[in-house]
């Protein structure tokens, strides 16, 4: 079973609904909920996985989920500004503002990762 876990900071400077909504605008079906630091929630990866198709952006995707492997889990950070707009943008894991920060639990994550960004050729996805 996979287990998608959604954190992000609310810095004093940023509006907690414009956050919200770029959490929801690459995760529309994050369960969400605030407290005093910011939004924690769950999701799947069903959309996040069509931008990344939509984007193009397999291999780099790909590639910050295996470096991020540990167990049966991996992690990216999202840059919040980024998604305000709707795409998928990597973030360092310290950015200044923050992050979206989205753990990946899975029994086979390597297997997970095959789908959710698979090898491609020539910019094609490549099924294993």
């Amino acid at each position: 079973m996979t287990t998608v876990t959604i954190e992000c900071i609310v810095n004093p400077s940023e509006d907690p609904e414009k956050v919200e909504a770029a959490i929801l605008s690459i995760f529309p079906d994050a369960e969400l909920e605030r407290d005093e630091r910011g939004f924690k929630g769950t999701a799947t990866l069903d959309h996040f996985s069509k931008k990344i198709r939509k984007q193009k952006i397999l291999d780099a995707t790909r590639g910050v989920m295996i470096k991020n492997m540990r167990g049966n889990r991996t992690w990216v950070n999202l840059n919040k500004q980024v998604a305000t707009v709707g795409k998928v943008s990597f973030a360092d894991r310290n950015p200044v503002l923050g992050a979206i920060e989205v753990c990946i639990e899975d029994d086979d994550i390597e297997g997970l990762i095959d789908i959710v960004a698979p090898v491609t050729v020539d910019g094609e996805e490549v099924r294993i």
